[in-house]
């Protein structure tokens, strides 16, 4: 090679030499590269396939463009929690929806922190006979100072370290009322504020996430108050998918938590996570005590059941279909049919389902024995059999309601398959939820139970209901039975 083409190759290498290096520059110039930050060098990124909303013939939307009228059904039922108050903005963000006529609120935030090692409470979740004789003070949430944090810019008077809301906010929008120990107020009073890149997290939850915090865990009339109240805060802040939960208490696992399974995308302990865990956004349900489930064994107000069709044609304010969207969407959960039309029998044969109640072993302070409410029940159950063998217009199968002893799966598919639901008063009977919109109900109530829990059930849910009244805790057999024929002749048999 002589000079002159050493020359020529030399300036060809510069020249390409150049050229890539612009190249190169002008990569870096559309993309500039990312650079780690406290959150993504500490932590690891949650992300799961998220449950989809099944379909719901009782479904009515839960945003409308009128807020609906104070006590009305759908106040109380439904999205009632009309009232939007922002918190916080800036980094993260905070606000909740209130409701006038519970006096409740469902909030929600966004780049919140939680950190378990701040809540003092047992790590729940453990099996029941670990746990035996455990207080009751041990499992329910002490929150410290910074349990829970929220990203604040100084945008809107945040400053590290200052409380996220204040009392006033509080008793305005969150207040005691009646409840002695308001966990999720606890949990409220707890949010501070951090600097902006300050939220150090050893993992990210990047979907929604419902926080619950649960007192009667094991007391299904009470668990199904919870269960509708993460419900409603998943719609009523507009979820398009089922979130996941995240029980901020330390009660051991109980059988009704199989229900908790199925309604959400997945469920897990509060201190069951190694360090602190960052929410993309997280919503807080209200307890229990604060729905129109509970708050009906106290207040005086008038909800009928009806069917969806019937409020899209005639909107009344004294009438919903909220519960028995409800009980669909139960029953969905557990992959049964939220139709009607699906229990394929011959119009003759009808479940006679007959709640029974059975000592068993609920949680750490339960001595296993369940106080009787019918003191003959079994001499009650086996003549309704003899009573139900003999009959020849139609085919009665009597259902023996053991439901301390069935899985949720089991006991709502026996309420989805009943025709008339017998029992004296009691959690079971909570289940009317879950029943079809033609399931009669019969309650037998002792003189020592007078309470209204499954009468306004079967109101809210529109269901036929009637009621044995004892003088004690015994009825005679032939009483029920004579009830039972009048019920069953309705039915045509």
């Amino acid at each position: 090679m002589n000079r002159r083409q050493r020359a020529l190759l030399i300036r060809s290498i510069v020249f390409l030499s150049v050229v890539n290096s612009l190249s190169l520059a002008f990569y870096f110039f559309l993309h500039p590269p990312t650079h780690p930050t406290p959150e993504t060098l500490n932590s690891s990124v949650t992300t799961t396939s998220l449950k989809p909303w099944p379909f719901l013939p009782s479904f009515l939307p839960w945003n409308p463009s009128s807020k609906p009228p104070l006590r009305s059904c759908e106040a109380y039922f439904g999205n009632g929690f009309s009232r939007r108050i922002e918190a916080h903005g800036g980094g993260g963000w905070f606000r909740c929806f209130y409701s006038a006529t519970l006096r409740s609120s469902i909030c929600e935030g966004g780049r919140l922190r939680m950190d378990p090692s701040k809540i003092k409470m047992s790590v729940g979740g453990e099996g029941l006979k670990s746990v035996m004789g455990r207080r009751e003070e041990e499992e329910l949430p002490e929150f410290e100072s910074g349990s829970f944090e929220v990203e604040g810019d100084g945008s809107d008077g945040s400053r590290a370290g200052g409380r996220v809301l204040d009392e006033e906010f509080l008793d305005r929008y969150v207040p005691q009322g009646a409840i002695h120990f308001h966990t999720m107020r606890g949990l409220m009073e707890s949010m501070r504020f951090v600097e902006p890149g300050k939220l150090q997290c050893s993992q990210w939850i990047e979907e929604p996430t419902i926080l619950v915090t649960r007192f009667e865990y094991a007391n299904l009339f009470h668990t199904v108050t919870d269960w509708y109240s993460a419900y409603v805060s998943s719609r009523v802040t507009d979820l398009p998918n089922r979130p996941h939960l995240i029980f901020v208490d330390g009660h051991c696992k109980a059988p009704l938590e199989e229900t908790w399974e199925a309604l959400f995308t997945s469920v897990r302990y509060a201190k069951h996570f190694t360090g602190s865990v960052c929410f993309r956004h997280a919503i807080l349900s209200p307890l229990g005590y604060e729905t129109a489930m509970f708050k009906g064994l106290s207040e005086s107000f008038i909800c009928q059941g009806t069917t969806a069709n019937n409020l899209k044609a005639s909107p009344e304010n004294h009438k919903t279909a909220r519960l028995s969207e409800f009980g669909e969407m139960l029953r969905a959960a557990f992959g049964f049919p939220t139709d009607e039309i699906s229990l394929k029998r011959p119009s003759t044969v009808h479940n006679i389902l007959f709640v029974r109640r059975e000592d068993y072993l609920a949680h750490p302070r339960h001595g296993g024995k369940l106080e009787p409410r019918l003191s003959n029940e079994p001499e009650v159950f086996t003549a309704i059999q003899n009573w139900a063998a003999n009959h020849t217009k139609c085919s009665l199968n009597v259902v023996n309601g053991l439901f301390a002893h069935m899985s949720m799966k089991e006991q709502i598919l026996a309420i989805y398959e009943a025709s008339v639901v017998i029992g004296a008063h009691g959690a079971g009977l909570t289940h009317l939820v879950s029943a079809r919109s033609k399931t009669i109900a019969l309650e037998i109530i002792s003189s020592q139970y007078q309470r209204p829990h499954f009468s306004l059930i079967s109101q809210w849910k529109g269901l036929e209901y009637h009621a044995i009244n004892l003088a004690g805790s015994y009825v005679r057999p032939e009483m029920v039975i004579d009830e039972l024929s009048s019920i069953v002749r309705s039915l045509g048999c």
